[in-house]
Formats: C-alpha cells, sequence, structure tokens
C-alpha cells in the first residue's frame, strides 16, 4: 500500500470530486438527450442548447482541476480523477459539435440511422451517469455491469454506422455532396459513442485498481 492510499485510509472521505464528476454525468446525460430533439424543432434551438450545457460542462472541469491543485489527499488517484473529468468532457464538446454540425450542413431532419445513433447516446450516457454514482459509493460491481453494457451499445452503434455508410455508397440517388454530408455527420455520432465506450472501459479500470 502506497503512502497515498494509507494516508486515505484513515482520513475522512472528501466527496466533492465524486459530486463534481456525478453533476459531469448529469449534464452529459442531459445534453445528449437534447441532441436526440433534432428533427423536431429548429436545429439552431437545439444546437444552442446543447452549447449553454457544453458550457456548464466546462466550469465542472474547471472546478475539478481546481479542487486538484488545493487538495493534496484525493479519494482516488488524482490521475483517474483527472483522466476521468477529461474524457467526460470530450464527449460533451463531441456531443456539442454534432449539433453544430447539423447546423453548419443544413441537415434539418436526422436521417434515421442518426435517430439510432442518437438514441444509443442517451443510452450511453445514462448508463455513465449511473457508473459515476456507483464509483462514488464504492459499488465496483455494479460499475463494472454500466460499462459493459456501455460497450454493447457501442457495438451496436457500429453497426448502425456501417450499415448507414454502406447503404449510401450504394444508393445511386444520392449524389456526393448529399453523401459527404451525411457521413460526417454519422461519424460525429460515431465518436460520440465510441468516446462514451473508451470512458466505460476506463471506468472499470478504475473499478479493478479500488475495488
Amino acid at each position: 500500500m502506497g503512502v497515498q492510499d494509507l494516508v486515505r485510509w484513515f482520513l475522512p472521505k472528501d466527496d466533492e470530486f465524486f459530486a463534481l464528476m456525478e453533476t459531469q454525468g448529469q449534464v452529459l446525460h442531459r445534453a445528449a438527450k437534447v441532441l436526440a430533439e433534432l428533427g423536431t424543432g429548429p436545429a439552431e434551438d437545439i444546437s444552442k442548447r446543447v452549447q449553454q450545457l457544453e458550457h456548464e460542462g466546462d466550469g465542472i472541469l474547471h472546478a475539478v482541476e481546481d479542487a486538484l491543485a488545493k487538495t493534496f489527499v484525493t479519494p482516488i488517484d488524482r490521475e483517474d480523477i483527472a483522466n476521468l473529468a477529461n474524457r467526460l468532457d470530450d464527449i460533451l464538446d463531441k456531443t456539442n459539435l454534432t449539433a453544430r454540425s447539423f447546423v453548419l450542413f443544413g441537415m434539418g431532419k436526422p436521417s434515421p440511422a442518426m435517430q439510432r445513433q442518437m438514441e444509443l447516446l442517451v443510452a450511453c450516457a445514462a448508463e455513465l451517469e449511473a457508473a459515476l454514482g456507483h464509483l462514488h459509493r464504492g459499488k465496483f460491481a455494479e460499475l463494472s455491469e454500466s460499462a459493459r453494457r456501455v460497450k454493447a451499445l457501442e457495438k451496436e452503434g457500429d453497426t448502425v454506422f456501417r450499415d448507414a455508410v454502406a447503404h449510401l455508397f450504394r444508393d445511386p440517388s444520392i449524389d456526393a455532396k448529399e453523401l459527404l454530408r451525411q457521413k460526417e455527420l454519422l461519424e460525429d455520432l460515431e465518436e460520440a459513442v465510441d468516446f462514451c465506450e473508451d470512458t466505460g472501459e476506463f471506468l472499470a479500470h478504475v473499478a479493478v485498481k479500488h475495488a
């Protein structure tokens, strides 16, 4: 057992970091749900709402960084806290970029494949939010199960993405401009779900490390 681990054993647990990361998970879940509203209203309005949540997420990340700078003993390794907070922020940034891309490319209504990808992103965000709560309460078995569910959702997302891109290239009625537009948006959504899987795997690693 290292010095930090020994000190943690005797000191009261500081819940500040867990609370901040749980809030990050909540904001991410909300942003994913707002993104999934694309097609139900003006894309510009939805993009603005996602961007507001992304700004909120930036503020939480800065709070984590400030807390790390002034805290000697952390409830789990400070590198894990910093890594996890940044991974959550990366997903939120990608979600915001996707919303902005819909506006930039003038895609008012998502395709069925894009809609399914957004549903998968919402599901992944919900699992990550739950996993962060499990981390806070030391429920590492439940955390690992959430991570496995995120991985399964990402695999479905891979299938949706590949099938959608294959359809774009096979359909002779789709011109090159439309193909590139849709492919770009499909890739943005695919990357957002991929980031969720990476974060889920990292959470599972943290669970094994601290169980």
